[in-house]
């Protein structure tokens, strides 16, 4: 008999970020911690936070004023800004994927675009990318009324991000023939898309098929209908207890699949158990004897460069780390190793009995220790973040270290990025070092975690700030406004001034009533003068300014200063065939 688990089954990343929020925060707080409802669909695991205190409420007013979890599902738009009435304090461990999908319903309501949510319109998730668009979707999760669309002129689709692939293509082939103007967003998360792949590929060969999750899991639920499509002896069952031995007493091969909220302990209690029940581990004696050669074997197996395992902390000294792998040989942490900080303490970060993962980088140290690495395990998990940050298009923090040739070095964690000299400022920058040893916030332009490689644009982010100033200024600017501004350069056609972030031109007519030859008789650079905005071109981005409406106007003073008859003496500055102008 043969025992297959699955790809990819077990928690997603969207419920692993939630656990661990959760837990972070369990075991930094002593007062009572809420989930806005069940953090996951899994009774086992429920039952596990309660007894850390962690607890869930139907609604706000339950938590008094918090902390209160918002679970991977996401919530409604009103209950943030319930919460907020509430003064209550919310830690947000909604799934970036289910948060995208809010994101695109709330665009294209504003649009005035009918959203359409494939999913079950009871699923917390669902409720939650309703409360987007104003609670205004229409979800649709079969063919029974899908018709009902046909009267909306121009429609948008997204879809709850643990939809069966087969169901979405089936329904938007359909409604791509009811409604011209359908956009589509195939809101499936990629998870959830290669679990149900790997499912339907492993259930075509499996005698019989054991699908582990909460009975109330969408996902899970999903994965069992796949799987009796294929195999007639598929079960779904929530914990090893629920697993009938006559399921698997004739299956050769018996395929394991489990949905995103089960934790791994749950699905090797199950392979444990079907192990028991064919006879493997059919006395005690036998059990600990399996577990005794498991661990001899496991010790005498050279772990490989690269590979991550989990260790236990043994002996902590100034600069490095002794660890357990349950190898033949203790494994050694250099202190560069665990952390990238000066000056910092070993025993300040970590205690004896630890447990941690850790990099294997040399199977041989020369004195028959395994070199180990924290940070690289730590990096891993970091180059996720990125793509986080990346799929959430929002900017993260780095510190800049060192020049090189074209740029500057920059850490995020314990990720090393490159920020070329052309994006670290909006301007030329001549003097790279002074950007050395600082905290900037940048963009990511390029990303490849297979090559290890990330660039990072500080620019981008400065433009992105520049743009807002720019639409800030302009919104405030209009025709006829005063405003005090400095000289910043001088032209033959006249000079460019800076009013508060932005420049406008003076022509050269504007800056007297009377004629001068260059802007340099009245101006010089540095100078700060009052002008007057007399034309507006926010397209073109110009600004037309003038000091003639604040200089008194001279026609104005010819009846007090000058008489009919009186003799005066003038220059002659222009000679035409009809006269001459003095």
């Amino acid at each position: 008999m043969e025992i297959i688990i699955s790809k990819n089954s077990g928690f997603c990343f969207g419920v692993k970020r939630a656990m661990d929020k959760t837990l972070e925060l369990a075991h930094s707080n002593k007062e009572k911690i809420y989930t806005f409802g069940p953090l996951i669909h899994n009774n086992q695991v429920i039952d596990y936070l309660e007894g850390l205190n962690v607890f869930c409420a139907s609604s706000m007013k339950e938590v008094g004023e918090g902390p209160i979890i918002v679970r991977s599902h996401g919530i409604p738009l009103a209950d943030y800004q319930k919460a907020m009435e509430l003064n209550v304090e919310i830690v947000d461990a909604t799934c970036p994927y289910v948060r995208k999908v809010q994101e695109i319903a709330k665009a294209e309501f504003e649009k005035g675009r009918q959203v359409v949510i494939l999913g079950n319109s009871g699923h917390p998730e669902v409720i939650g990318i309703n409360g987007w668009c104003n609670n205004s979707a229409i979800v649709i999760n079969d063919e029974s009324n899908i018709d009902s669309i046909s009267n909306y002129d121009k429609i948008s689709i997204v879809a709850q991000t643990t939809l069966n692939i087969e169901l979405w293509n089936r329904l938007t082939g359909i409604i791509k023939t009811l409604v011209v103007d359908a956009e589509l967003y195939n809101t499936i998360c990629s998870a959830t898309r290669d679990r149900q792949k790997a499912c339907v590929e492993l259930s075509q060969i499996a005698d019989a098929m054991i699908i582990i999750g909460g009975y109330h899991s969408s996902n899970t639920q999903k994965l069992f209908e796949l799987s009796k499509k294929y195999c007639s002896q598929s079960h779904h069952i929530e914990t090893a207890e629920q697993l009938d031995p006559k399921w698997i007493e004739n299956a050769g091969t018996i395929g394991i699949s489990a949905g995103a909220s089960t934790p791994d302990w749950v699905i090797n209690n199950v392979v444990k158990k079907i192990k028991i029940k064919v006879g493997r581990q059919t006395m005690e004696n036998e059990n600990l004897m399996n577990e005794m050669l498991e661990e001899i074997e496991k010790s005498l197996r050279v772990p490989r460069r690269g590979e991550i395992l989990k260790a236990k902390v043994v002996q902590i000294s100034d600069d490095e780390v002794v660890v357990n792998i349950g190898y033949k040989s203790d494994g050694i942490i250099p202190k560069k190793e665990l952390t990238s900080e000066e000056g910092v303490n070993l025993k300040d970060i970590l205690n004896e009995d630890d447990e941690i993962e850790v990099m294997v980088m040399k199977s041989d140290d020369g004195e028959g220790n395994v070199l180990l690495s924290r940070k690289r395990v730590d990096a891993l998990k970091q180059w996720d973040d990125l793509k986080v940050f990346i799929d959430e298009g929002k900017p993260v923090t780095v510190s800049t270290k060192e020049v090189v040739k074209g740029g500057i070095i920059a850490y995020f964690g314990d990720i090393r990025g490159f920020i070329p000299a052309s994006h670290l400022s909006l301007n030329y920058v001549s003097n790279l070092s002074a950007f050395v040893n600082e905290e900037l916030e940048v963009k990511i332009i390029e990303f490849n975690k297979e090559k290890r490689n990330v660039v990072f644009s500080h620019k981008e982010v400065l433009e992105q700030g520049r743009k807002k100033e720019l639409e800030s200024l302009w919104a405030e600017l209009e025709v006829g406004q005063k405003l005090q501004g400095k000289v910043k350069r001088l032209a033959k056609f006249g000079a460019f001034v800076d009013i508060g972030g932005v420049d406008g031109l003076v022509h050269i007519s504007e800056l007297s009533w009377g004629r001068i030859k260059n802007p340099g008789e009245l101006l010089k650079v540095g100078d700060y003068i009052e002008v007057v905005i007399i034309g507006l071109d926010k397209e073109n981005n110009k600004i037309s300014l003038s000091l003639k409406p604040i200089l008194p106007d001279p026609w104005s003073l010819v009846n007090t200063k000058y008489n009919t008859g009186d003799v005066i003496n003038g220059r002659v500055v222009n000679l035409t065939d009809f006269g001459a102008f003095v």
